[in-house]
């Protein structure tokens, strides 16, 4: 497998060359940038797998940073800031990043946030590579596309993994902490409403009313289960 690219964005030049220097003696292939400018034209000629974005940037505003990087090339996005305000995850979570790592962080947990990111590129197996079709609701593994009646659902990448495990289980109830283990690959410490911040943002994408979604559906002092539409039979 191609050692994976990364590209570490922070104007703090003592994190960017610790973070930079740790990274390439992990064998992964590694540039960095100090604003928004170079961030971009790095982004460019590296066509990386993952970038790890600090928020705060003289030039550039890293959430719409990491908006535009991912309108480009679906790219992996891993947060990287000060503030440790719930509203601030929220929102990095809303905008597209796949994880927030809030600073003074750990070398080794940002090791162990890398790999669980990356794990998402492996080859799937044939198991997983049949698609699931729901009604108008298609949902490509290989491709990594979902159709709904025919038309494309722009999801993330974690967004897609999170919806792929969840109609692979239909009528399952997964409780947060069980997602999180499956989907996200790691034991996640902080707040499990990060699941309900991208359940959010998936209802908005497929269900008609979210107020009541019909496929995605809330237990209420569980977790989430996925309920294929009426009539709809799961096909290969």
């Amino acid at each position: 497998m191609a050692t994976a690219k990364i590209l570490v964005v922070d104007d703090d030049p003592a994190v960017r060359n610790l973070v930079y220097r740790f990274l390439s003696k992990q064998n992964y292939e590694v540039e960095s940038a100090e604003d928004g400018k170079s961030a971009l034209a790095n982004f460019e000629q590296l066509n990386p797998d993952l970038v790890v974005l600090d928020v705060n940037l003289p030039d550039a505003n890293g959430y719409d940073l990491c908006k535009e990087m991912q309108a480009r090339t679906g790219v992996f996005v891993l947060m990287l800031t000060s503030r440790s305000d719930e509203a601030d995850k929220i929102r990095g979570f809303t905008e597209g990043a796949d994880d927030y790592l809030t600073k003074p962080f750990s070398l080794g947990e940002l090791e162990v946030r890398v790999g669980a990111i990356l794990k998402r590129q492996r080859p799937v197996t044939t198991a997983e590579q049949q698609c699931l079709s729901f009604d108008s609701l298609e949902i490509d593994p290989v491709r990594r596309e979902v159709t709904l009646a025919q038309e494309i659902v722009p999801l993330t990448a974690l967004e897609f993994d999170l919806l792929h495990f969840l109609a692979s289980h239909p009528g399952r109830v997964w409780r947060r902490a069980e997602l999180i283990q499956k989907v996200w690959d790691y034991e996640y410490v902080g707040d499990q409403r990060v699941v309900d911040v991208h359940i959010g943002q998936i209802r908005k994408k497929i269900e008609l009313d979210t107020t009541q979604p019909a496929m995605i559906q809330t237990v209420r002092g569980v977790g989430y289960k996925f309920e294929p539409p009426a009539n709809a039979v799961a096909s290969s």
